[in-house]
């Protein structure tokens, strides 16, 4: 009997003069949580840092390569609107609707140059059967009008660099708006979206205005600017080089045999050219759908 008594005083009074520990477990169940990324937030970041990884990798500027980097941009967009179905998305974008509204007139700048990308690859496209056609007539003329409108459009397309190399740079994700870790989390994420974005987009448009635009030399007063030269050959895209004016010059002085060459190629390129316009295509639609996603966060 004593021995029970004294086991039942010494065990309940250590026990009552223990610390108290709701406080210290309620205090890291706190901080834990908000910090733990959603895992389309991770996916997202993968996405991207292998995006990134791409564009310091342009070993071999191809076609290939290019449709590559399309892809991965739309799957990043992809995730993107993914994310911003979630409840807790919607709910953190709808106090911030300044920083969404920026956010939407930039897609909106996306959405139009990669709108007027695909009407200048479609004309340019019809230029090219037309092309294949005065090859095989020999019809110099033609040939002419080609090369024109080939320039007019790298043109075209060049002035597409300018209009989203901006496009972005005035976020700022850290200021006092964002109080909290989701906050920061998810503006972050989506600012590296936008930059990713940015960068496929200059390789695209540069790649291709670079390598349909003038092969003449660029002159800065008297002095020829080779750092220029250099720049072009770096980011053209290789089978948009195969054929340039002085294959498609001078055709009734050409053999047969030389002519069926400059066919052939006139057919890998119009392939490529293909392949690019399906990937910008499905890019421009994966767009839309962000800045749809977007919109729907300041309305619902």
């Amino acid at each position: 009997m004593v021995g029970v008594f004294r086991r039942s005083l010494s065990f309940p009074n250590k026990a009552l003069n223990r610390p108290s520990k709701p406080p210290i477990s309620h205090h890291i169940r706190s901080i834990s949580l908000p910090c733990r990324s959603h895992p389309l937030i991770s996916q997202l970041g993968d996405e991207i840092t292998e995006l990134k990884a791409w564009s310091w990798n342009p070993d071999n500027r191809t076609s290939a390569w290019l449709c590559d980097g399309l892809g991965r941009l739309r799957d990043v967009h992809d995730s993107l609107h993914d994310l911003l179905q979630l409840p807790q998305t919607r709910e953190l974008l709808s106090h911030k609707r300044e920083w969404v509204e920026k956010l939407l007139e930039d897609f909106l700048r996306f959405v139009d140059v990669y709108g007027i990308f695909q009407s200048s690859f479609l004309a340019l496209k019809e230029e090219q059967l037309a092309a294949r056609v005065a090859l095989r007539r020999k019809d110099d003329s033609k040939i002419a009008v080609y090369l024109k409108s080939r320039k007019k459009m790298a043109k075209e397309i060049a002035k597409l660099v300018s209009s989203i190399r901006c496009v972005g740079r005035p976020y700022s994700f850290s200021g006092s708006a964002f109080v909290s870790v989701a906050d920061t989390e998810l503006t972050g994420v989506i600012g590296d979206v936008v930059e990713v974005t940015v960068l496929v987009s200059m390789a695209l448009f540069n790649g291709i205005s670079m390598s349909f635009g003038s092969r003449k030399p660029c002159w800065t007063g008297l002095r020829l600017t080779k750092k220029t030269k250099r720049d072009k050959a770096e980011e053209s895209i290789k089978e948009f080089q195969q054929i340039g004016e002085a294959d498609m010059w001078g055709l009734r002085k050409k053999e047969d045999e030389e002519l069926r060459m400059v066919l052939n190629r006139m057919q890998d390129l119009e392939r490529c050219m293909a392949d690019v316009e399906n990937g910008s295509e499905k890019t421009f639609r994966s767009l839309i759908k962000t800045r749809v996603s977007l919109l729907n966060t300041l309305t619902q």
